[in-house]
C-alpha cells in the first residue's frame, strides 16, 4: 500500500531593488582675464656732428693773412732785424778797431757791406700741417622706458550640484509555505 505523502511547497520571497545613480554636476565659468599694457617707449635724441675747419696759418702763409696778423708778424720781425743789424755793426766796429790786422781795412769793412736790409716777410710760415681740423661727433643720447603688463585675474570656483539617485526597494514576491496533505482515502 501506498503510504500517503505530505506535499510542502514553498515559494521563496523575492526582493526587488529598483534604483538609480546620483549624478554629479560640475560647472565652472570661465576666468576672467584683463591685460593692460603700458607700451616701451624709446627716445633717441641724435645730434649732428661738427667740422670746423680753420684755414688761419694757410691764409696767413699765402697772402699774410689779416692784417693785424700781418703787422704783429712786421712789427716781430723788424725788432729781430734791428737786432741783427746791431750785432752787424758791433761785429763791424770790432774789426775796425782791430785796422792794423789785414783785412780790416775800412774798404774791406764797410765797402762789402752792400747788400739792402731785408723787409720781415709778412706771411706767415708754409706748411702742410696749416690747416686744422677738428671733428667733434656727440654720442646719441637713449632714453628707455621698458613697457609694463598688468594681470588682473578674476576666477570662479566651481559649481557642484549632486542630484541623489533614487532607491525602492519592494516586495516583488512573499515567501510562502503551502502543506498539502495527501488524499485520504475514506472508504476502508
Amino acid at each position: 500500500m501506498l503510504q500517503p505523502i505530505l506535499q510542502i511547497r514553498q515559494v521563496s520571497a523575492l526582493i526587488g531593488i529598483d534604483s538609480d545613480i546620483g549624478r554629479f554636476s560640475i560647472t565652472q565659468p570661465k576666468a576672467e582675464v584683463n591685460i593692460t599694457t603700458t607700451p616701451g617707449e624709446l627716445n633717441v635724441q641724435t645730434y649732428r656732428p661738427v667740422l670746423t675747419i680753420d684755414q688761419t696759418r694757410a691764409r696767413a702763409a699765402y697772402n699774410g693773412g689779416s692784417v693785424l696778423d700781418m703787422n704783429k708778424r712786421i712789427y716781430s720781425g723788424i725788432q729781430q732785424l734791428y737786432l741783427q743789424a746791431i750785432a752787424h755793426r758791433v761785429e763791424q766796429g770790432s774789426r775796425m778797431a782791430e785796422f792794423f790786422k789785414p783785412g780790416n781795412t775800412i774798404a774791406e769793412v764797410y765797402g762789402m757791406d752792400t747788400e739792402p736790409n731785408s723787409f720781415p716777410d709778412p706771411c706767415g710760415p708754409a706748411s702742410y700741417d696749416n690747416v686744422d681740423i677738428h671733428f667733434e661727433n656727440r654720442a646719441p643720447e637713449i632714453n628707455f622706458r621698458a613697457s609694463k603688463v598688468e594681470i588682473q585675474v578674476e576666477r570662479h570656483r566651481p559649481q557642484t550640484e549632486y542630484t541623489r539617485g533614487k532607491l525602492n526597494i519592494y516586495m516583488q514576491q512573499y515567501a510562502s509555505i503551502q502543506f498539502i496533505p495527501p488524499e485520504l482515502n475514506v472508504q476502508m
